[in-house]
């Protein structure tokens, strides 16, 4: 009998069961800011389910080449991943505008599509096919136009310039605009801007164009990104997978990678900060930053409009993607004018 009072009176635990994941990342360890994103969703996802979800992180090149973690995460073979979206533009045009389109929306007009608007919903709709559950993840964003080894005055001074620039709208542009658009890995960069076999080169921004060394090898940073605005990167998880999670470890994860965007986006807004910091003191002399000349980003905005109009038209999805991101602009674009835009410029003005 004491033993079955014992029993009765012994609290009632139920043992919940561990999940493990593996995501792999299209970032090397060199890029600390995105692998650092990837890594604060799983330590959130462990904290938070008090060490029932655990999410081992590796980077690109480890278990799998960068980006081949799209398809392993689609066949299953891997959990999770981050990368961008539009890295996978072959698999579906659409793609582009979950990352940005050239001069898009700044990086609180794409949380806002996505979070208030049909971004996400449309998201979910593109990547379905692929048995994959898309999320935002942080914005490295606004970004650099990138550096020049000459000064650009006007569009003509692109002509057979050959320029490094990711993948995505922005190097059809170049393209159009009578340069040639090279894609080379961020290791590679560096060597080939100071060889020559490149006239110039975008990256990211301050912060990671100076662990490149890119004020190395090229005199004039110029500015603004208008190629990727709004630049924001993705998690993506294999559909099945998620699906199969507990609806609290489910919104856990949703929340965590929700709080990735916010605490990404603080520790790049500061890092860039104190990269650019240093290019206008020690650097002064060294590298020129530069804003390019009215009149050049009036013509490559009417050559992007060309290249993203081309882009619409491939398919039903990036039709009505495009839609959807056009008329959220179109909603926001005033108020970020006269809330931001003009503040900034008054600012400017009166220092």
């Amino acid at each position: 009998m004491a033993a079955a009072t014992a029993l009765v009176g012994a609290p009632n635990v139920v043992a919940q069961p561990k999940i493990q994941w593996r995501m792999s990342t299209a970032w090397t360890p060199a890029l600390d800011h995105l692998q650092g994103v990837a890594q604060r969703l799983a330590k959130s996802v462990e904290d938070t389910s008090g060490g029932r979800f655990r999410i081992e992180v590796f980077p690109g090149g480890q278990i799998m080449p960068p980006l081949d973690c799209f398809d392993a995460a689609t066949e299953g073979t891997i959990d999770a991943y981050m990368a961008s979206a539009y890295y996978w533009t072959a698999k579906e045009p659409a793609f582009e505008w979950f990352t940005t389109i050239p001069f898009g929306m700044n990086t609180e007009g794409m949380a806002a599509w996505f979070h208030q608007g049909d971004g996400l919903k449309l998201w979910e709709e593109a990547y379905a096919p692929f048995n994959l559950v898309p999320r935002p993840a942080v914005s490295p964003a606004p970004q650099m136009a990138g550096w020049f080894r000459k000064k650009i005055n006007t569009i003509g001074d692109f002509k057979g310039l050959k320029m490094r620039i990711g993948t995505g709208l922005g190097g059809k542009v170049y393209d159009k605009a009578g340069g040639t658009a090279v894609l080379i890995p961020a290791a590679e960069i560096y060597a080939a801007l100071e060889r020559g076999v490149i006239d110039a080169a975008e990256w990211i921004g301050p912060h990671d164009d100076l662990k490149l060394g890119l004020q190395n090898t090229a005199r004039h940073y110029y500015y603004p990104g208008w190629h990727e605005p709004g630049n924001t990167t993705e998690f993506g998880f294999n559909k099945k997978a998620y699906e199969s999670l507990p609806m609290d470890l489910r919104r856990t994860l949703d929340h965590a990678a929700a709080a990735c965007e916010v605490y990404g986006l603080a520790d790049y807004h500061v890092k860039n900060a104190v990269a650019l910091a240093r290019m206008t003191s020690e650097l002064k002399g060294k590298v020129e930053v530069l804003q390019l000349p009215a009149a050049v980003m009036r013509d490559l905005k009417k050559i992007s409009a060309d290249v993203i109009k081309e882009q619409s038209e491939r398919t039903s999805m990036a039709k009505k993607v495009h839609a959807s991101f056009t008329k959220f602009q179109a909603l926001v674009g005033p108020w970020d004018h006269i809330a931001e835009g003009a503040y900034h410029q008054l600012v400017a003005s009166i220092a």
